[in-house]
């Protein structure tokens, strides 16, 4: 096994020592599972690459620069919890992970209640709320249902959702109706 190799699989293992140099721990970061674009201050990667972003290319996305965020970097983040019920069977269902306030903020961005926010899917489907909706509402950007990570496939491997059930102009509806901007398999964030 190649030593570059060796070091990525520590670290994905979480067993990396603290000792290595900043340089190796940055080649050991996972893949990123979600990218934030527009109107952020700072970037983490380079501009748009219509050879490596192909699922952006096909939405018809581009940008100049962005902040993304792996597994690892989502879990480190405060997380909290809430109990929606979900339309897919009706059920109360425990969801987790961090507030989509603050993975803005870990992105650089000052929130206003006027801003707007689009939220993509891996399907394409987006759903633009407002800052003032992000922080009322208390989007999660969920990354485990019920204890446990969410695949790929399913509603994951992230989910931006919140919990109708205590947002009461969205608890009055039916329950079929209360998460249409709440896109699953999320991806993508702009920010304007």
């Amino acid at each position: 096994m190649k030593k570059r190799d060796f070091l990525a699989a520590l670290a994905t293992a979480g067993t990396l020592p603290a000792t290595l140099p900043a340089s190796a721990a940055a080649q050991s970061k996972g893949p990123a599972l979600l990218t934030v674009t527009g109107a952020i201050p700072r970037a983490n990667r380079g501009p748009f690459d219509p050879v490596a972003d192909q699922m952006m290319h096909k939405q018809k996305l581009t940008f100049d620069k962005a902040w993304t965020f792996d597994f690892a970097a989502l879990t480190k983040l405060p997380g909290m919890t809430i109990r929606p019920t979900l339309e897919y069977d009706g059920k109360v269902h425990t969801l987790s992970g961090p507030l989509l306030t603050d993975v803005l903020k870990a992105a650089g961005v000052t929130l206003t209640g006027s801003m707007r926010i689009a939220l993509r899917a891996v399907d394409g489907y987006a759903a633009v709320i407002t800052g003032e909706q992000a922080r009322t509402r208390r989007y999660l950007v969920a990354t485990h249902l019920d204890g446990q990570p969410m695949a790929l496939g399913g509603l994951g491997p992230l989910w931006a959702v919140y919990d109708a059930d205590r947002v009461p102009e969205m608890a009055n509806k039916a329950l079929a109706e209360r998460f249409n901007s709440c896109p699953w398999a999320l991806y993508h964030i702009d920010v304007a």
